[in-house]
């Protein structure tokens, strides 16, 4: 069967729009009903359109609200009302009229029905594409830097562009137009304006998107990734963990000979990336996170959610990293406060603690007792007597005293 010119027009406008027939139609009628009720009808009508797909031609439907009261007679009836023109009609449901159909219309409601067909369109392409990029989020896609504009980067994502704000970027890469790039789609909003799509480089999602790529063990959910711990454009640190017997999950992500590794920093050129293993014993998920330092032991402090590292003095400056990076990273990716000791320090400290918790031997004291005069005068020796009298100096005595003065 031929299509008609009226068809035609409408499978034309699907493509462009890349909307569903239904949604076209149903946007046309609501334009042509709104054109009938500007030309034929009440502005308190309601008017209901339907088209024929085949030839083109509409007709028309007054609809009624049956209520108890009617405030307006153009849109209301009464229940009695509507059982005239509907037996079954109900109390909240609707009843329709049919009206005369009328295939001219004037100037006025032919522009009224343009506006209304394009708002139509525009918010159906806006509801797709919503919901098109709402499945996406949290998901990798590739775009096509279009411009950059104070500071923000346009990136051409097809049907939309995404944004890019500074605070995404990686403060190392250079950005130009035309270059392709992988992006992380971090937010989809919903504004008046249509949809906004928010697209990252910095984010963690970034590097769990290109591994899920590259290594089919994550995506299959044979490999998990527990955790990534970044700071873009420098370094990364990726927990990964499985419980399939005899598969290695670092080995997984490095690939023979570091080509699954390699694919992923290919996409970031300036950033390093640990791969480690993640286990449920914290402080063997401390030690591992702390990698390629080697670790002598660990003290953890559930209470304050901190941890004291104690490393050989040779491997302390690796430990702590560059700038602190190293020890932050594994902070960040086990949750743990962690500090860095030397083992010297740690042994030391021990020994400390070891001699102020001997117990100190209480030396006897004699108890004193009260003694009367004679038990005193009889402990001293004899030529150390105390004589408790004063001996008055005699007469003669002190006359030759004055004498010899």
């Amino acid at each position: 069967m031929a299509i008609s010119p009226f068809m035609a027009a409408i499978n034309q406008l699907c493509d462009e729009k890349s909307l569903s027939k239904d949604t076209i139609l149903e946007t046309i009628e609501a334009a042509i009903a709104a054109a009938y009720r500007k030309d034929y009808g009440e502005p308190s009508q309601i008017v209901k359109a339907k088209m024929d797909e085949e030839t083109g031609e509409a007709k028309f439907w007054q609809v009624f609200d049956v209520v108890e009261e009617v405030e307006d007679p153009e849109s209301q009836k009464t229940l009695d009302e509507a059982k005239k023109i509907d037996k079954k009609a109900k109390l909240g449901e609707q009843v329709e009229i049919e009206l005369e159909t009328h295939s001219e219309f004037g100037r006025i409601a032919a522009q009224t029905a343009k506006q209304v067909i394009t708002q139509r369109i525009r918010e159906a392409e806006r509801d797709m594409l919503f919901t098109e990029f709402k499945d996406k989020e949290a998901q990798l896609i590739n775009g096509t830097i279009q411009q950059i504009e104070s500071g923000n980067v346009i990136i051409d994502l097809g049907k939309i562009n995404g944004i890019m704000p500074p605070s995404e970027q990686i403060s190392n890469e250079k950005y130009y137009s035309g270059q392709r790039i992988k992006i992380f789609v971090k937010a989809v909003e919903e504004t008046s304006r249509g949809p906004k799509i928010l697209v990252s480089r910095s984010d963690a999602g970034l590097v769990e998107g290109l591994f899920e790529n590259e290594v089919p063990e994550i995506a299959a959910g044979s490999v998990e990734i527990k955790g990534i711990a970044r700071e873009a454009g420098s370094r990364s640190k990726v927990s990964v963990f499985t419980s399939q017997e005899g598969l290695d999950p670092v080995g997984s992500c490095v690939g023979q000979r570091g080509t699954r590794i390699q694919a992923v920093l290919a996409e970031l050129p300036e950033e390093k990336i640990d791969i480690i293993l993640w286990n449920a014993d914290e402080k063997q998920y401390i030690i591992n996170a702390l990698s390629p330092a080697k670790v002598d032991k660990v003290k953890l402090s559930k209470e304050e959610q901190r941890a004291i590292v104690y490393v050989p003095d040779d491997q302390l400056s690796l430990a702590i990293g560059t700038g602190g990076q190293n020890v932050r990273l594994a902070s960040k990716l086990t949750g743990w406060s962690l500090d860095i000791e030397k083992t010297d320090e740690a042994t030391e400290k021990e020994k400390t603690e070891a001699v102020d918790e001997e117990p100190k031997e209480k030396i006897a004291k004699p108890k004193k007792t009260k003694k009367n005069k004679k038990e005193k005068d009889a402990e001293l020796p004899e030529d150390s007597a105390i004589n408790t009298e004063t001996p008055m100096a005699e007469t003669g005595d002190l006359d030759e005293i004055a004498t010899n003065e």
